[in-house]
C-alpha cells in the first residue's frame, strides 16, 4: 500500500479522514504533532498555515509515496498557491472534504486544487463514507491488505486461540 501524507489547514478534515480510512469511530481530535501511522501521515494544520513550520512538511513528505492536499468544501479561500504541486517530487492528489455540508462548494474547492496543480481529485465525506473506498483503492497496490485489517485478523486469531486454550484447562 502506498503511504500518503495529508496536508491542509486546521479543520480541513485530515484527522477525521484518517479515522474514516482506518474504519474507526469519528471523534474530534486536535492533531498536535505529526502522526505517522502505517500508511498515513497526519499533520497538524498549523504546519501548512505557518511559514516557519512549512519546511517540516517538506521533510515529512519524503516518507510518503503520495502527497494529499486537503481542502474543505466550506473554505472561503484556498491555502495553496497556483502550481505549488510542481515543486514536489512526489505524486500529489487533491482531496475535497466535507462534501456533504449544506454550505459547501465542492466544485469551487476542486477548481482551487486544480489551480494548485492537482490532476487527480477525490471528493470525500468521512461522515457519509462517500469517496472513502475510491481513495483506499487508489492507494492500494496489487495484492495489498490494509495494515489495520491485517492487525484485526491477527487479534481475532489470538482471541480464538486463547479461547480454545481455556477449553483444554
Amino acid at each position: 500500500m502506498r503511504k500518503i501524507i495529508f496536508i491542509g489547514r486546521s479543520e480541513a478534515g485530515k484527522t477525521t479522514l484518517t479515522q474514516a480510512l482506518k474504519g474507526e469511530t469519528i471523534t474530534y481530535q486536535k492533531t498536535q504533532y505529526v502522526n505517522n501511522y502505517d500508511v498515513i501521515i497526519d499533520t497538524p494544520g498549523e504546519y501548512a498555515e505557518t511559514k516557519t513550520l512549512g519546511g517540516a512538511l517538506a521533510v515529512y513528505s519524503y516518507e510518503a509515496d503520495v502527497v494529499g492536499l486537503l481542502l474543505s468544501s466550506i473554505e472561503p479561500f484556498s491555502l495553496y498557491p497556483p502550481n505549488v504541486c510542481s515543486i514536489c517530487n512526489r505524486e500529489v492528489v487533491g482531496i475535497v472534504t466535507k462534501i456533504e455540508h449544506p454550505m459547501g462548494s465542492p466544485k469551487q474547492a476542486a477548481q482551487w486544487l486544480r489551480l494548485a496543480g492537482c490532476e487527480k481529485i477525490f471528493f470525500v465525506s468521512a461522515y457519509t463514507g462517500e469517496g472513502i473506498a475510491e481513495l483506499l483503492e487508489y492507494l492500494k497496490e496489487e495484492g495489498d491488505v490494509l495494515p489495520w485489517e491485517e492487525a484485526k485478523e491477527q487479534d481475532e486469531r489470538l482471541w480464538q486461540k486463547k479461547g480454545s486454550l481455556k477449553g483444554n484447562v
